[in-house]
Order: C-alpha cells, then structure tokens, then sequence
C-alpha cells in the first residue's frame, strides 16, 4: 500500500486536478470567515465546506488514471487495493487541508463566544474544529467512494449524486456532519468547547461502509 500511496500521491500532484477544490475551498474561506468572528462558529463554517471537496477530491483521484493504466495498476497489485490507495489518497490530502484551514481560521478568529463575552480557549477550540474537519473529510470519502466509479461510470449522473449526497451529509438528521457542527455552534453559543467524539465514531463508521462497498464492487468489475 506504501507504493500505490506515493504514485497516487505524485499522480494527484502532477495531474494539478487539486487546484481547483483547493482554490474554491479557500475562496469559501475568505468569503465567510473573517478576522474576529467567534471561533467556534468560524471552525463549523470552515468545516461543511470541507464535505464537498473531500468528495471532489476522492472523485478526482479515482479517475485520475486513464483506463489502461488503471488496469495496469489493477493487474499488479489488484483492484481492491489499487482502488482503495485512490480513496486513501483522497482522504490524506483533504485531511491536510482540513489541517491547515483549522490554524488558518483559529489564528484569525476571536476567541470569544458568539455574543463575545464569554472566553474560548482558543487550543481546545482548534482540537474541536479538527474533530469537525475529520468528519467532514471521513463523510466526504464516504460520499465520492459511493457516487463515482465504479458504482456511478457517467459523470451525468455522479456529479448530481455526488452534489446531492454532499448536501445531504450535512443538512440529514443523524447525519455525523450536522451532530458535530452543530455542537460546535451550539458550544459558541455557550461558551463551551464541545468534543465531537460521537460525530467522528459515526463518521468511520459511515466511511468504512462506503470504502467497503465501492472497492468490493471494484473488484468484482475489476
């Protein structure tokens, strides 16, 4: 798995397919969060946006391989792998900018509550917003592993899916996306730092399913 990790790694690099969830993720940045606004409410802000781009991302990974080389790298080390080093590969990359968004938007952002008159820590505040990051990148793994290939081939129908799903993860009852923004906006509104642990057992859960799901369908088209 080491190997596939660092050619996918260097494929997504070179492909330069990462510019543009990267730029559009950053330009959500900087249009909704501003410098003094409550941390807490800022990291919940910052994290839904991750959810979308980790599923872009997976879906740019997985089809970054043309065909042929795809099925060279299916033949040497077998489908499943070969497609589950696309998903890990996704994962890694959206999990770092998740990382480097949560320093971005902690260093900026009022330490305070939403009224601004309670205190936030701010290191305990960036470790929930970390939380909130790995589920918004866990959910969007699990989103573009379900909604591209191999279970979706036309980009007619996945790209909606893959839309729709994104939506759905954050706004659906239950979902571990919306349990761990809306503790964190709810802990702004308090005070109180929240630790989503709850939200993030879900999330692996739901990823686990889906990376299961789609590298078994891949082995069996494969």
């Amino acid at each position: 798995m080491t190997a596939l990790l660092r050619y996918q790694s260097a494929l997504l690099l070179r492909s330069q397919r990462w510019l543009a969830p990267a730029v559009l993720y950053a330009a959500f940045l900087a249009v909704g969060v501003q410098s003094g606004q409550p941390v807490l409410d800022s990291l919940a802000y910052a994290a839904a946006a991750l959810l979308p781009v980790a599923a872009w991302l997976v879906r740019i990974c997985v089809t970054n391989e043309p065909p042929a080389a795809r099925g060279c790298t299916a033949a040497a080390a077998g489908p499943r792998r070969a497609h589950l080093a696309c998903l890990l590969t996704a994962l890694l990359a959206v999990t770092l900018l998740g990382v480097a968004a949560v320093a971005v938007v902690a260093g900026i952002s009022d330490a305070a509550s939403t009224d601004h008159r309670t205190a936030v820590a701010r290191g305990p505040a960036a470790g929930a917003g970390l939380l909130a990051m790995l589920v918004s990148a866990l959910l969007g793994t699990a989103v573009g592993a379900l909604t591209t290939w191999p279970l979706l081939r036309s980009p007619g129908r996945a790209v909606p899916a893959l839309l729709l799903a994104a939506v759905l993860a954050l706004v659906t009852a239950g979902s571990p996306a919306r349990a761990a923004l809306t503790e964190l906006i709810d802990g702004s509104r308090d005070g109180v730092v929240p630790v989503p642990l709850g939200a993030v057992a879900g999330a692996v859960a739901a990823a686990a399913l889906a990376v299961a799901v789609s590298c078994g369908v891949c082995s069996r088209r494969g």
